[in-house]
């Protein structure tokens, strides 16, 4: 077979590698715990802005 020819096996070879998934023991999901806040309801985008640009020029 000469260089670059098109290798109908070592495709078929690859695809299978490809679509395998590796399901290995070490694969256990973490649980996280906690909370996630977005700020205070309350405050107005005025206030917003000012704290976000205070953080910048920080």
């Amino acid at each position: 077979m000469s260089m670059g020819a098109y290798d109908d096996d070592e495709h078929e070879r690859r695809e299978r590698k490809n679509t395998e998934v590796d399901t290995s023991d070490d694969d256990d999901r973490t649980a996280y715990h906690g909370t996630v806040s977005y700020g205070d309801d309350d405050e107005s985008t005025e206030e917003l802005l000012d704290q976000f640009k205070q953080i910048n020029s920080e």
